[in-house]
């Protein structure tokens, strides 16, 4: 079949294609402020690729970030592609319609970058599948100067090695400020003819870019890594993540985009501060965020003001990783329901600690519509709290559940992690016995139609935490534990929700994994993978069948325990939290000691502040450098 113009495609798309398809507003775009710019005036064109499905990716706060920051420049546009649904990708198949951006409904291969954000380990095969029904080479030594320059960035970008041998460079780190300049230096290489080598060799030289193809990995004989070096004297042998020092000057959208049909998150999302310094040690976040970064109240209510006024949304969300860790949460929230109350718009908190629920703010921001409470005790006894380093208690679950049932709430949602370090069966069988007490309250509150949910994700170790020297329990055992919470929570006032452990299998692979998982990931693609964050689209054994053909051992990723000089493939990058520091940490975990938040308490000398050479005013909000 020859190439279709670009009109042909949209005929096709328009009258063969998404009447066929569910949720075809997946695939139009024209939302309320979505972007359309002159594509023949843009230096340099980008294409911002979500690798799961609309309304996931709209849901997602820094698409919306980046999406309005870039297209903020008269010189630059940037158009969103998000990953078609089964049946989207097998009519596009049919009829040979490559993947196409919303705003202009260009094929990805006629843009200068495709950037991916990488939230999710188990969304790498829809980065193939995205860039095979692009017609882009997988493989970044086999793209030609034509092909587009592939990037990527987000959370799993601090252990980029399995994706090493499909994206050109990785930004590590916050990139409202890295990615302009990253864009000028590609407007530069297009007006004085650079070829890819040259942009990329400049590109390394930008602070947090990683271009793997400058770096070459040596093995040892048990699979370990040996050695990990660079192949050229003008790139650094560690890359140092970008952060934003002020949230307050850095760029957020006044006008986000209205979805043409309901999205996850579909409301106005106010991000109150950035980082946190509780210092769990199984949190990623918690880790790569620091340091801990607020906007003032006044930026908030004006961004609020803004948003809402170009939106039209009934909801704003306060959002962050501990939005209850505030300074200011309590005034921002009485003045979002004093000024839009009355409009019938309310005001959310997702992000709130045990520790630091209030029943009163809670009250507050239900006033205009109740919804339920959840919790993240994570573990079932307090000693395990300890060692995960919680620093939440029993009481202080006990009070917050009497104070939201004595106030009129129903519902409570907690949610818990299985297969911890040190986990003991009576761990397991205190999330079953908290989850019963936090019922009794309820009944004993005289709330007739209490629901407790229970959630259970198994325990992944990721990199740059405490804990990624930590191996993942076995399958047999989660499940066992899973079916034991099963049978000890039948209770017709308690419901049991648990995550897929073969799932968090493949998750714990790639998070902990290297570069040599580049060819089974290519190997699945081939079978067919791809929505594997999707429990109804994962395939467990052809996963398994394509980690076997490249002749890797999952377990020797997933179920290994690391040793402390071992040499891990992440070590290159740096998220400025030091080595030294998960590692005593990981030590007091063994202890079951504790670390108090370094915010109000002594500073733990983790390294992100020294190494960035900020402090944190937790007075007003905000970040200065020393």
């Amino acid at each position: 079949m020859a190439e279709l113009t670009h009109a042909q495609i949209w005929q096709v798309m328009e009258s063969r294609i998404l009447p066929k398809v569910i949720k075809p507003a997946r695939y139009i775009g024209n939302e309320w402020n979505a972007v359309h710019k002159d594509w023949q005036q843009a230096e340099v064109k980008m294409a911002f690729a979500f690798p799961d499905v609309y309304e996931v990716g709209m849901s997602h706060l820094g698409t919306r970030i980046l999406y309005h920051l870039v297209n903020s420049y008269d010189n630059y546009v940037m158009e969103r592609v998000f990953a078609p649904w089964i049946d989207m990708e097998e009519q596009m198949r049919r009829y040979e319609i490559p993947l196409l951006s919303l705003e202009s409904g260009r094929p990805l291969r006629d843009f200068d970058v495709v950037g991916f954000t990488l939230q999710y380990e188990m969304s790498y095969s829809n980065i193939l599948n995205m860039l095979d029904l692009s017609g882009i080479p997988l493989y970044s030594a086999e793209r030609s100067e034509q092909d587009p320059l592939i990037i990527a960035g987000g959370p799993c970008a601090y252990n980029p090695e399995p994706l090493a041998d499909f994206i050109d460079m990785f930004l590590i780190g916050e990139s409202e400020e890295q990615l302009p300049e990253l864009l000028a230096l590609i407007s530069q290489g297009k007006q004085q003819g650079w070829d890819k080598a040259t942009l990329l060799a400049r590109a390394a030289a930008i602070g947090g870019i990683y271009v793997p193809s400058f770096y070459s990995v040596e093995y040892q004989a048990d699979g370990r890594i040996k050695a990990f070096k660079p192949v050229r004297d003008d790139v650094p042998a560690t890359i140092s993540k970008r952060i934003v020092r002020d949230l307050d000057q850095a760029y957020f959208p006044e006008a986000a985009i209205v979805p043409a049909m309901e999205i996850v998150h579909d409301r106005v999302m106010l991000e109150v501060l950035r980082g946190c310094s509780r210092g769990c040690r199984f949190c990623q976040a918690g880790m790569l965020y620091r340091p801990v970064r607020e906007r003032t109240p006044e930026t908030l209510l004006r961004q609020a003001q803004a948003q809402l006024a170009a939106t039209g949304y009934d909801e704003v969300a306060l959002t962050s990783l501990s939005t209850g860790d505030y300074t200011c949460v309590q005034p921002v929230v009485t003045t979002l329901v004093q000024e839009y109350g009355a409009k019938g718009v309310g005001v959310s908190l997702p992000s709130l600690r045990i520790d630091s629920f209030d029943v009163g703010l809670a009250e507050e921001v239900q006033k205009v519509r109740k919804t339920g409470l959840t919790f993240a005790p994570e573990a079932g006894t307090q000693r395990l709290r300890d060692v995960i380093n919680k620093n939440v208690s029993e009481e202080d679950l006990i009070r917050t559940a009497r104070s939201a049932f004595s106030k009129g709430w129903s519902s409570i949602k907690l949610y818990f992690m299985i297969g911890l370090p040190t986990e003991e069966q009576a761990d397991i069988e205190g999330i079953a016995a908290l989850a019963k007490k936090v019922a009794d309250i309820g009944i004993e509150a005289g709330r007739r139609n209490v629901t407790v949910t229970v959630s259970t994700s198994s325990f992944v170790p990721k990199p740059h935490t405490p804990f990624q020297w930590e191996p993942q329990e076995n399958i047999p055992s989660l499940r066992a534990k899973q079916e034991y919470l099963r049978g000890k929570l039948r209770d017709r006032r308690i419901r049991y929700k648990w995550h897929d452990s073969e799932t968090s299998f493949l998750e714990a692979v790639f998070a902990k994994g290297d570069r040599r998982l580049g060819k089974a990931l290519a190997i699945a693609h081939s079978k067919g993978c791809k929505f594997d964050g999707w429990s109804e689209q994962f395939k467990n054994a052809a996963w398994l069948e394509a980690l076997q053909e490249a002749g890797l051992d999952p377990h020797f990723y997933a179920n290994r325990v690391l040793e402390y000089d071992e040499l891990l493939p992440w070590d290159h990058i740096d998220s400025g939290v030091s080595k030294r520091f998960l590692a005593a940490e990981h030590q007091k975990a063994i202890k079951g000691t504790t670390t108090s938040d370094c915010r109000h308490n002594d500073c733990y000398v983790c390294g992100v502040c020294q190494e960035l050479d900020v402090k944190i005013d937790l007075k007003g909000g905000g970040t200065v450098a020393n």
